[in-house]
């Protein structure tokens, strides 16, 4: 099963964009990605409709942002983005008249539920402004390291 990555993909698409001077088309978004442009549009379209960016047509225009990273949690970028599936294992509906079947999957569904409300509790907490931090602190530890010798 293929895993959704629009959550990572679009947190390092609205880093970028904090970083830019002035919009990004949805052209230079997609090469980003190695997408289409089309996929960058209706993605970001929830984004757009939460408030979180907002588009300028014509020549020119593209994709800015419209609140400061830190009004923007990871849980406000999850639910922008129509709330993905957290995660890629679930349970088996092969024999729903079995009762072992039943019982393994209410065991399966109560993990899966509380660690979905743990994980969407962290997500809250976590504002884009925090991994923007984290990035510029990488960016300054790589240039003050001395160079390595292979």
């Amino acid at each position: 099963m293929r895993h959704d990555s629009r959550l990572s993909r679009m947190l390092h698409v609205l880093i970028h964009m904090d970083r830019h001077d002035g919009s990004i088309t949805s052209d230079n978004i997609a090469k980003m990605l190695n997408t289409n442009p089309v996929v960058v549009r209706r993605t970001m379209a929830g984004l757009r409709n939460t408030g979180y960016v907002r588009s300028d047509k014509g020549h020119g225009g593209g994709w800015i942002l419209a609140r400061p990273l830190e009004e923007i949690s990871l849980l406000d970028v999850h639910q922008a983005l129509g709330r993905p599936e957290m995660f890629a294992i679930g349970i088996a509906i092969d024999h729903p008249d079995c009762l072992v079947e039943q019982s393994v999957n209410a065991a399966l569904t109560d993990a899966f539920d509380a660690a979905e409300q743990m994980l969407l509790s962290r997500f809250a907490e976590v504002k884009l402004s925090d991994i923007a931090r984290d990035f510029d602190l990488r960016f300054r530890n790589l240039n003050e390291e001395p160079a390595r010798v292979i």
